[in-house]
């Protein structure tokens, strides 16, 4: 009978390994997201909005707090190592930014089995709530770092 893989145990042994590989996002970078939390299943990302980022109505353009968001969901899926991308993600806006305002996402997983992880993502400005964002993500076979035998 095969040994259950322990997740956490993963994440703990090869935390500097996985951070390297998670934060190095060159479309998350282009953007200027800096990944500032990162713990098994949950994860922080800050982003300064610029004066280019803004849609017509000079306020922060939806698809700029998405990304901000959907990285933060990708980092905190794949904080155990194991390959997983996302299958469905539903985003609400709330309020909305401008210029020069920091958004903080931190990205929260609420359940994971062997296929499916669940996580709700929550962007701030401050205390103030800016958007939420529920995403499901698929987790693979594989495993982005090498495995111990022993695990």
């Amino acid at each position: 009978m095969k040994k259950r893989i322990d997740e956490n145990e993963i994440h703990t042994k090869h935390y500097e390994e996985i951070l390297n590989r998670v934060k190095n996002d060159p479309f998350a970078q282009s953007l200027g997201i800096e990944l500032t939390r990162f713990e098994a299943g949950f994860a922080e990302a800050v982003l300064e909005v610029q004066s280019h980022m803004v849609n017509a109505y000079g306020t922060v353009h939806g698809a700029v707090m998405y990304t901000l968001a959907d990285h933060a969901f990708s980092v905190a899926c794949n904080a155990y190592g194991r390959t997983s991308f996302g299958l469905s993600t539903n985003i609400q806006f709330i309020e909305s930014a401008k210029p020069g305002d920091k958004l903080t996402a931190r990205a929260t997983e609420v359940k994971r089995n062997f296929r499916i992880g669940f996580y709700r993502v929550e962007i701030f400005h401050g205390e103030t709530l800016l958007a939420t964002m529920e995403a499901t993500s698929y987790r693979k076979d594989h495993y982005f770092i090498p495995l111990d035998e022993n695990l």
